[in-house]
């Protein structure tokens, strides 16, 4: 972002923001809080009070003198940093989930790749709301795996089903490359890495006829989930493929299936 187009947080938006990342229980502790504080450049106006209010005066304080937020932003991004929540996953997207409802406002969002985005800013405080709690609260209940949200973020705070399909299936395609250092996409993709007499990914011991069946099942399931929703997406225009959100949460379920099989999987190394 430009200095002159960072964005100036109102006191509300502030004190929504520092509530949740000084929350009693949950939140930063009070050294975190200073050692993030000197590390984003922000002087400790009130190191007395209680969490929130030494924060809340800290930012307002410097945004006050820098005339925008260019250090709040700075000061969630340090304290949002993924590596902080290691262990701590449904704690982080619960943190976020709270913090983008406000940082959504601003038409913006803070996402587990350690950067903002941006997005169709809310106009009110139930959409805000709506975006970004309703979805979070379906995904956690559906154990959608971590790697697909990576990818859907951002599409999916602003409610686009229509693109969130596709970069879940694209989180796929770029784990499958990833781990094999193939190039290709979508079916074909899939036929190399998974099909034929030697897979280069194998979902079990590929042993007996009864795990060889499996695996080519599973072949016909993962370019299934390519061939409906990746290839007619993207080749029509969005008007023309509606796409509900049970069908997206469907996607999801499915691509994370197909995550989960290949985080398990035996991989056999290529012979050039």
């Amino acid at each position: 972002m430009r200095k002159e187009d960072i964005p100036v947080f109102s006191a509300g938006q502030l004190e929504a923001i520092c509530r949740v990342l000084a929350e009693t229980n949950s939140g930063l502790t009070g050294s975190e809080i200073g050692h993030i504080l000197i590390a984003a450049e922000i002087a400790d106006l009130s190191p007395e009070m209680t969490k929130w209010k030494r924060l809340f005066n800290a930012l307002v304080g410097r945004q006050n003198h820098d005339r925008n937020g260019d250090k709040v932003f700075a000061f969630i991004a340090r304290a949002m940093e993924p590596a902080r929540y290691a262990g701590r996953g449904d704690l982080y997207r619960i943190m976020l989930g709270h913090l983008n409802v406000t940082l959504s406002y601003l038409g913006f969002e803070f996402c587990e790749d350690g950067k903002f985005h941006t997005c169709k800013p809310a106009k009110t405080l139930a959409e805000a709301e709506v975006r970004a709690k309703r979805m979070s609260a379906l995904l956690v209940q559906r154990s959608i795996h971590s790697d697909v949200l990576k990818f859907c973020q951002a599409e999916l705070l602003q409610n686009d089903c229509f693109h969130a399909v596709l970069e879940a299936c694209k989180s796929v395609a770029a784990k499958i490359r990833q781990r094999t250092g193939l190039t290709s996409d979508g079916a074909s993709l899939i036929h190399e890495a998974f099909g034929g007499a030697s897979p280069l990914i194998r979902i079990n011991g590929f042993m007996s006829e009864t795990e060889k069946g499996e695996q080519r099942g599973f072949v016909n399931l993962a370019t299934g989930l390519f061939g409906t929703f990746r290839n007619p997406t993207a080749h029509e225009a969005k008007i023309l493929w509606p796409l509900s959100e049970e069908d997206a949460l469907d996607l999801f379920s499915l691509a994370s299936y197909v995550h989960r099989r290949i985080d398990t999987a035996h991989f056999v190394q290529q012979v050039f």
